[in-house]
């Protein structure tokens, strides 16, 4: 692949046409898919941090940006986390009942998407510079504010992967095992994985889904 050309950081909303901005808006929201198998070719450094500087551009509380990236593009350290995962997930399967055939064809599944995956992508809250209260509700309103704004910041990732030509997909699975993937990538005590993506030139043409009409998620109107 060849590079890719810097952006020019000068451009901003102002100096697009109204109409231009909002279809080229709308195309990429649209657009975007969640997509799991990717070709096998790395993703241009330079179009990483472009693809990856979108999250700066997220809404924080107090603009604390209360969360940190981990980037993992070699091969050893995403077999090391997609090792872990796949051995917590086959002990939660295992302590749900699930058969043995079925916990493996999951754990190699959950496995084969992150060792595939050209760049996967761990979010992070980080609640340090955040404001500390005494009281266990305002604690924990805090840190719902945190995880608000990472997922603000994924949404943007995956957003410029779309406009820049790449594919995404978004995984929950950390936020049920962030001391192991913590352990996996050797992370500091203060960083809380929650959630991550693997990026990558999609392998093929997803299906389109069915999103919901504005009926389905409205709900209340004053």
């Amino acid at each position: 692949m060849d590079a890719v050309a810097p952006m020019n950081h000068a451009a901003s909303a102002d100096d697009v046409d109204p109409l231009d901005l909002s279809s080229a808006f709308d195309a990429v929201v649209r657009g975007r898919r969640s997509i799991r198998s990717y070709a096998d070719a790395p993703v241009p450094p330079v179009l990483l941090d472009r693809v990856l500087g979108a999250a700066r551009h997220a809404p924080s509380p107090h603009h604390s940006v209360p969360w940190r990236f981990v980037v993992l593009v070699g091969a050893e350290a995403k077999e090391r986390l997609a090792q872990a995962m796949a051995d917590r997930w086959r002990a939660d399967l295992a302590r749900d009942g699930v058969p043995t055939d079925q916990i493996e064809a999951e754990a190699a599944k959950s496995h084969r998407r992150l060792v595939r995956a050209p760049v996967v992508l761990v979010g992070c809250l980080y609640l340090d510079p955040l404001d500390d209260y005494p009281d266990s509700e305002r604690a924990q309103a805090e840190a719902y504010m945190a995880a608000h704004s990472l997922g603000a910041a994924l949404q943007n990732v995956m957003l410029a992967a779309h406009a820049n030509g790449l594919a995404s997909c978004w995984m929950c699975a950390p936020v049920f095992c962030p001391d192991v993937v913590r352990d996996a990538v050797g992370l500091d005590g203060a960083l809380m994985p929650h959630a991550l993506i693997t990026i990558g030139y999609a392998a093929r043409t997803p299906p389109t889904r069915q999103r919901p009409t504005l009926d389905q998620i409205i709900a209340l109107r004053a």
